[in-house]
């Protein structure tokens, strides 16, 4: 098993991630799927070390990644629910509104 090739996948993954959060500002619905796609990159690197190194703890790391971010996802798509409803849009360049 090549595990620098699923490295490289994880690795691109979250590059990935982290470049559709810096370079949209637009859309927070796509921001919340890279910072998503970002934290699964980070669970899979947790699971190729585990398997690497033989130890449980990255496996057991994976899980409470997946969970918290499993919360995350339900948290923030019902706030954008509830400010997509007051605004009638989820442009973030708009969302500077919510501080008055």
């Amino acid at each position: 098993m090549d595990f620098i090739s699923f490295f490289f996948v994880a690795v691109m993954l979250f590059v990935i991630g982290v470049g559709g959060v810096i370079l949209n500002r637009t859309n927070i619905v796509v921001v919340l799927m890279s910072l998503e796609l970002a934290l699964l990159s980070v669970s899979l690197n947790f699971l190729i070390f585990s398997v690497c190194l033989g130890d449980l703890m990255g496996q057991i790391f994976a899980i409470f990644i997946l969970i918290i971010a499993a919360c995350e996802t339900s948290v923030g798509l019902a706030i954008i629910l509830v400010y997509f409803r007051v605004r009638g849009s989820i442009r973030i360049d708009q969302a500077s509104l919510l501080k008055s």
